[in-house]
């Protein structure tokens, strides 16, 4: 007997997500215009508590376009946590500028605050701190940090919705924060992202730059390089449909977060900061070592259920090669292991999993 599948995700799709693809296309409204996309975007901002949100293609455009408005230039640096998805990196690279990299924190997995100065050099223009795998950042410290040396800040929350600092949502302490969608996100539109911003001058600048910077006065003018990163009328839809449910899916998540730490207790997993939230975008778990993960992962694959490594440290990319050692990230890279978190599991399923890496875990 076929045993069945367990993915690491898989989207709720409930409610109206077909019914308003559907409305797109007997609208004719499928491409960048359409009432969806003012919808989303207002609904999205009301969720995070923010005045403005900008829909755009995707999570790392969202990036680009968060370093173009803050005027990031080449040969400016840029100080990132060297684990992070790569995105976070490449859109840095994107305008010449240097991703100057630093170690996680050995308990939040996220950037170690205690290290962020020893990397600011005259060159340093901005920190961008990922709230990784939806466990938020220290932000009190960071944003301590940005106003003494007189930095921009930027939050990369594409794992990160529904995740809260003192209640409020994350995203709300950088000069431009940024979401994404993508199919395995809390929320999806496909493809697609968001940025966030207190500040409407850069609200507008972003609007402007994803619209290939098409005057305002005249038809047809652009009067600076621009880019074609809006989102789409039918992306928005499903977006506008899975905000609906967004509340139910954060909750089912979390009820699973706590049914794994519960039976994995004897595992390291992220501590999270007092007075935070952490919207557990993915259940992550360090093992006792290499070995183990390789064991682990084969016995759940046996099992026909779907586990995924941790983030590479990007100092080991190719193009992003760094000599440095970066101890802590190096060590979660090499014992971490991402497990099914989509919002339908079962907590006899996730009992089943974590009897399984009990056993593996040698």
């Amino acid at each position: 007997m076929t045993r069945e599948f367990i993915p690491i995700y898989k989207p709720y799709l409930k409610g109206k997500v077909k019914d308003n693809i559907i409305e797109c296309y007997n609208s004719s409204w499928i491409s960048s215009k359409g009432k969806f996309i003012d919808k989303f975007e207002n609904s999205f901002s009301k969720f995070v508590g923010c005045k403005e949100a900008v829909s755009v293609t995707n999570g790392t455009v969202a990036l680009h376009l968060a370093l173009l408005a803050l005027n990031i230039k080449p040969e400016d640096e840029v100080i990132v946590p060297t684990f992070s998805y790569v995105a976070s990196a490449n859109a840095i690279k994107y305008l010449g500028a240097k991703p100057v990299f630093v170690d996680s924190n050995e308990l939040t997995w996220n950037i170690d605050t205690s290290k962020i100065v020893e990397a600011i050099t005259p060159k340093t223009k901005a920190i961008m701190c990922v709230h990784i795998y939806g466990n938020p950042c220290n932000m009190n410290e960071i944003k301590k940090i940005c106003k003494k040396f007189n930095l921009k800040l930027i939050e990369d929350c594409a794992e990160a919705l529904g995740s809260y600092i003192n209640n409020d949502h994350v995203g709300l302490n950088g000069d431009i924060s940024i979401f994404s969608f993508f199919g395995n996100k809390t929320i999806t539109t496909g493809e697609g992202g968001m940025l966030i911003s207190k500040n409407k001058k850069l609200i507008n600048r972003i609007r402007k730059l994803k619209n290939q910077s098409v005057s305002n006065f005249k038809e047809y003018w652009h009067d600076e390089l621009g880019y074609n990163y809006r989102m789409t009328n039918i992306c928005a839809s499903i977006g506008v449909a899975q905000l609906e449910y967004v509340k139910e899916i954060l909750q089912k998540k979390r009820v699973i977060a706590k049914r794994y730490i519960s039976n994995l207790n004897q595992l390291k997993s992220q501590t999270v900061l007092p007075g935070s939230i952490n919207s557990y975008w993915l259940n992550v778990f360090r093992l006792n070592n290499k070995k183990s993960v390789k064991k682990v992962r084969e016995a759940l694959k046996n099992n026909n259920i779907e586990t995924r490594p941790f983030f590479s440290p990007l100092h080991k990319m190719p193009h992003l090669h760094s000599k440095q050692k970066f101890i802590i990230s190096e060590k979660l890279s090499e014992q971490g292991v991402c497990l099914p978190s989509f919002p339908e599991l079962k907590i006899k399923e996730i009992d089943k999993i974590c009897d399984i890496i009990i056993k593996n875990n040698a």
